[in-house]
């Protein structure tokens, strides 16, 4: 995504859906990112040490937007790099209870809103087949688009 969200930001699609940056202790993280990624195998966070957990969290360039649903975590964005040329984001996604209701491209929206204005010269994801069926078409909706496209294989 080489250029910022175009037009009106997206309206909420339900009431009492809000979506803010918030700095998430460990503890709170792990449990939205198991709530989100569980379901489409993510374990990247899972895998990492306490210390660097919360390193990566205190730091000024991770920013985490949280979608909120009458208070209660519905899903979140995670970036990284916030404030360098190249803004990763890293994840996006839904608690399955409230994916199918049009929440997902409202938070998308406004988290890379945010994200673009600490003015980038792009902004970039990796997905793969474990994610959500919709994902990929979310994204391109977004501004998203196709870079490359690859097989990858992991050691068991």
């Amino acid at each position: 995504m080489s250029v910022p969200p175009q037009g009106a930001p997206r309206a909420s699609p339900l009431p009492g859906a809000i979506v803010a940056r918030e700095r998430l202790d460990p503890s709170s993280y792990l449990d939205l990112y198991r709530a989100v990624g569980g379901p489409v195998q993510w374990d990247q966070r899972l895998r990492v040490a306490e210390a660097e957990l919360e390193t990566l969290l205190a730091d000024d360039a991770t920013h985490i937007h949280v979608l909120r649903l009458d208070g209660g975590a519905a899903g979140f964005c995670e970036f990284n790099h916030v404030g360098r040329p190249a803004v990763e984001l890293v994840h996006f996604g839904l608690v399955p209870a409230f994916q199918g209701k049009r929440l997902g491209p409202f938070l998308l929206d406004r988290a890379l809103r945010a994200a673009w204005s600490h003015r980038p010269e792009r902004v970039w994801l990796h997905t793969d087949t474990h994610d959500h069926p919709a994902a990929q078409a979310v994204y391109e909706r977004a501004g998203f688009k196709a870079y490359a496209r690859r097989m990858e294989t992991f050691p068991d």
